[in-house]
């Protein structure tokens, strides 16, 4: 039998987030710097690791926005829902809860 393998970080957190840009903002400027101040923030604030995070920049019927993705393993998701949900709008939302599919993987 093997060892129980122990989850630091419980929580799968992911969301994508839309932020448009005011007029004569850079898009491509925008998400990067939203980026750069998402990261240092949960790196500052919210305890987790395995952060994969990139950026990029659109444009629908609504104007241009900066795109945020976001994963991060962490074991308050609430917490990261309700800070980037103060940049813009968050969707796509997934919160996996790795210990479980890790026991029940074992079962």
């Amino acid at each position: 039998m093997m060892p129980e393998q122990t989850i630091e970080f419980r929580y799968d957190t992911q969301l994508l987030l839309d932020h448009y840009v005011e007029d004569g903002e850079d898009a491509d400027d925008v998400a990067d710097e939203l980026r750069d101040e998402i990261i240092k923030y949960l790196e500052e604030n919210i305890k987790g690791d395995s952060m994969a995070i990139a950026a990029s920049s659109d444009e629908d019927e609504y104007g241009e926005k900066a795109n945020v993705k976001l994963h991060y393993h962490t074991n308050e998701p609430w917490q990261v829902l309700e800070y980037a949900r103060t940049h813009g709008e968050i969707y796509d939302i997934v919160v996996e809860d790795m210990d479980r599919q890790s026991r029940d993987l074992q079962g």
